[in-house]
């Protein structure tokens, strides 16, 4: 889960655990982002790199992972990113010869795409309604975005699959779900079960009201492969990567020392027959 801040707010967003539908779940991660974009560039955009295309905070690189096929086999590819943030992986698909589209609900992530440049679209709007005609890309990515944030995975899952042409590839990074039973914690309080791992209430903030800033979702493993059978992909790989020796970092709860004991990522490559 992301660590709770609010950089511009003037008060401490209450953290609980409740129901939150689409709508409301769209309507706050779209604020939270708006809000925080600029810190999280801020703190992450030297890791995430301006052109690098990594899946998680363990330093999966798109450059060995290859979970979109060979570098060189995506000259000329259609290629969407959903979640794009500042579009880091986006402006790597285009060096690579691959025409792609970056997509996020953010429109402030979207300026610092537009800060740090390309020749690339930016689009601004909801994963889960997806502005494409039907067969308009050849691929599809998601590094943590979109899904780990929607109240209907299906709905989104369903929209990449109706915008890729046949034969196309999805790949999305999330959270791996076993760290919803752990605490959000980078050290040893970090490594003790503190939650059931089959509770799918979502993790909300929010304000002195009861309004939702910030709202995540969780589906545990056998749930995502649902969702992705469900939607009409066929899941071809798994990855669950884990954590090398050159990444000392910390971010949020990933670190080192959990990153060695447990997954923190889980990649699904599916494919539209």
């Amino acid at each position: 889960m992301q660590e709770p801040a609010s950089s511009d707010s003037a008060f401490e967003p209450e953290a609980t655990r409740r129901a939150s539908d689409v709508t409301e779940s769209a309507r706050a991660n779209r604020g939270w982002w708006d809000r925080n974009a600029d810190e999280y560039q801020v703190e992450h955009g030297t890791f995430l790199g301006d052109d690098r295309f990594v899946w998680g905070p363990e330093g999966l690189d798109e450059v060995e992972a290859e979970l979109l096929g060979p570098p060189e086999d995506l000259k000329g590819k259609d290629v969407l990113e959903i979640g794009a943030g500042a579009a880091q992986c986006a402006r790597w698909l285009a060096a690579q010869g691959a025409r792609p589209v970056a997509l996020d609900i953010s429109h402030r992530q979207l300026q610092h795409a537009l800060r740090i440049g390309g020749t690339f679209p930016l689009v601004c709007a909801d994963a889960g309604a997806l502005p494409f005609a039907d067969g308009s890309f050849d691929l599809a990515c998601s590094a943590y975005g979109a899904l780990p944030f929607v109240a209907d995975p299906v709905r989104v899952l369903t929209e990449v699959r109706r915008v890729l042409r046949p034969g196309g590839r999805f790949v999305f990074s999330v959270t791996h779900p076993i760290r919803w039973a752990f605490p959000d914690e980078p050290g040893p309080e970090g490594l003790s079960v503190s939650a059931s791992y089959f509770d799918r209430t979502p993790y909300v903030e929010q304000d002195e009201e009861g309004r939702a800033v910030y709202v995540e979702h969780h589906r545990t493993l056998g749930d995502r492969v649902r969702d992705i059978v469900a939607s009409g992909f066929r899941l071809v790989d798994l990855v669950e990567p884990e954590w090398p020796a050159w990444n000392t970092s910390e971010w949020g709860g990933w670190s080192p020392l959990r990153g060695n004991l447990i997954p923190g990522t889980a990649v699904f490559v599916c494919v539209r027959d």
